[in-house]
């Protein structure tokens, strides 16, 4: 009896392990230097941690502190590649932040952050991102009324930030810039009016163009599109000077995110 009990319990041993070795066998393996050759499935899992910062100028409106309950529209602008660099003043040159501190009554705060030499908008989409979060966090910003525009490199910077992240922007305004159509769709909900220069050669309109056909194509109800006929890469000037692009921006809040439909009940 105890030789067989005993038997009986290392049998069940074997077969456990035996049942062990095949679950392993039919998961993916880890990456490792097992020696074998050809095709194999591998998988691996790691913690990436990013810190992200940069510098960037920052306008608050002249009523900012003296009313502490209002709550006040963002517009971060994205400048040209000739503003990179490590001197932040360059940012001011041209664009929103010039305006602001010309006329001194502009009833928006204005984030204007600089992209490091050789760097382009689009590699440093999560920087942005984490300087919305930054402001968001520090300043009394409405949330529904955050604006997006920059030009040349900026516009396309501002096509880029947009789809990647819709949900974050009341509106947006890309000036002679592209951007990926065929991925555009993504916005087809955010009111865009976009800029460009009719003889620009830097930037060629038809990089608006295709923009504006794919956001129509895609069924986006409001899409603007301007074209200064006579104006070459500069289409930033005259649409920076010109008030109607802030009372359009002013006019639109963030939409709510559409709900999730059900899915269809099979038949």
């Amino acid at each position: 009896m105890n030789m067989m009990h005993g038997y009986g319990k290392g049998a069940g041993m074997v077969l456990a392990l035996m049942v062990l070795v095949l679950v392993l066998a039919a998961l993916p393996s880890r990456a490792q230097d097992s020696g074998a050759t050809g095709v194999s499935a591998k998988s691996f899992e790691r913690r990436i941690t990013l810190s992200v910062g940069a510098d960037y100028l920052l306008f608050l409106p002249k009523d900012y502190t003296a009313n502490s309950d209002k709550r006040w529209p963002l517009i971060l602008f994205l400048h040209g590649a000739g503003e990179r660099g490590s001197d932040v003043q360059k940012v001011k040159i041209h664009g929103p932040i010039k305006v602001a501190e010309a006329k001194g009554d502009f009833p928006f705060i204005v984030a204007a952050p600089q992209c490091p030499e050789g760097v382009w908008w689009d590699s440093k989409l999560d920087t942005l991102f984490a300087l919305l979060d930054e402001l968001a966090d520090n300043y009394r910003i409405d949330e529904d009324r955050v604006y997006l525009t920059g030009l040349s490199m900026g516009g396309f910077g501002t096509w880029a930030l947009a789809m990647a992240e819709p949900q974050r922007f009341a509106a947006i305004a890309p000036i002679c810039g592209g951007g990926n159509a065929f991925t555009v769709g993504a916005i087809k909900n955010l009111p865009v009016w976009v800029f460009h220069g009719g003889k620009d050669t830097t930037v060629p309109l038809k990089r608006s163009e295709e923009m504006v056909a794919a956001l129509k194509n895609a069924g986006a109800p409001e899409v603007k599109f301007t074209v200064y006929p006579e104006a070459g890469h500069d289409s930033w000037t005259e649409t920076y000077n010109n008030q109607a692009l802030y009372d359009w921006f002013l006019a639109h809040k963030r939409k709510p995110a559409e709900p999730a439909k059900a899915p269809e009940a099979s038949e």
